[in-house]
């Protein structure tokens, strides 16, 4: 038998090695002080900030589910990596930590460096974005394990806060609950956004709904909330990341154990809500999709002006004395 190579088992070394000197320009953009060295050392490095009095480093990990076939299949690449740095960074600043820095794993059947530059390019400008550096990742190129243009990703976030924030931020009975909109369904319920629109309704990437094509309102990147918190976070008592489960099963996690009033009437949804809304049941609309509501905050009365003009929010609801949500 002839001798085999790496590349005949379809692993291709000298374009991983290309894909990370391609890259480099793009990572080092998002590099702050703290970073210590630069991409291509076994691990990334990063020096503690000095201005916290007792920090807790918190971290986060996620995927950007089926919406990654939708990016795929309609070979539109250049915005799901700022998918993948929202759904963990908006996840640390409801603990109250501030991102630091985050590492991605990108994982594909034969790696195509210009399409991977793509969606790297994608994941630095969601860490300009979210103000965090990218110190490290991981390209795999796994033939057998995925097939043909197929890959994967995750994302892995590390921030940090004051002990003190972990301990008392804490949603209070009567406080104000306001709304921060969505960029539209974000990254959750796709699978269920995918079998009504190109399943049952048949529809093609190039339809028009409300005068836009149905893929750019499905591929409409996660909002990053991180800049907005940073503002707000000494005026805010509590923040939920309104992600599957929607509003119904992320809101109690930072409840504190109490309930809360929410009126539908007051939410500002985009089209493709009420698009979705005349095939969906409305109870299963509020458990899978944000409904246009990215984030929710917990404000002491006093705060809420200050809240509502440092930022896009608007008011949906208040804090009550029960276990329940109320959506009515």
């Amino acid at each position: 038998m002839d001798k085999v190579s790496y590349k005949d088992s379809g692993v291709d070394i000298n374009e991983g090695n290309a894909l990370v000197d391609k890259i480099k320009p793009l990572v080092k953009k998002t590099f702050d002080s703290n970073v210590i060295g630069s991409l291509g050392s076994f691990a990334g490095a990063y020096e503690m900030p000095s201005n916290f009095k007792n920090p807790v480093i918190l971290s986060s990990t996620d995927g950007v589910g089926t919406k990654l076939r939708l990016a795929i299949d309609s070979n539109r690449l250049d915005s799901i990596g700022i998918d993948l740095v929202a759904m963990c960074v908006n996840d640390l600043i409801c603990n109250f930590a501030t991102p630091m820095f985050f590492l991605d794993y990108y994982a594909t059947a034969k790696l195509n460096k210009d399409s991977a530059f793509e969606v790297i390019k994608g994941i630095t400008d969601g860490c300009i974005e979210a103000q965090c550096a990218l110190i490290g990742g991981e390209t795999a190129e796994m033939p057998g394990m995925y097939h043909n243009n197929d890959f994967d990703l995750a994302g892995f976030a590390v921030g940090i806060a004051e002990k003190e924030d972990l301990e008392n931020k804490k949603a209070k009975i009567g406080d104000i609950l306001i709304a921060l909109p969505s960029s539209g369904i974000h990254s959750n319920g796709y699978s269920l956004v995918r079998k009504i629109c190109f399943d049952k309704l048949n529809m093609k990437f190039d339809d028009l709904l409300d005068d836009r094509k149905i893929i750019d309102i499905l591929l409409e990147p996660t909002r990053i909330y991180v800049k907005t918190f940073k503002i707000i976070k000494d005026h805010i008592n509590a923040l939920a990341h309104i992600t599957g489960g929607g509003i119904i099963e992320n809101l109690p996690r930072t409840l504190n154990g109490f309930g809360a009033k929410i009126e539908k009437s007051k939410i500002k949804n985009q089209e493709i809500f009420s698009f979705l809304s005349k095939y969906i049941e409305e109870k299963e609309l509020y458990r899978t999709f944000n409904m246009g509501v990215g984030m929710i905050l917990s404000v002491s009365k006093e705060n809420v002006d200050f809240v509502l003009q440092k930022s896009d929010g608007y008011i949906i609801g208040e804090v009550q004395n029960d276990s329940k949500i109320d959506i009515i």
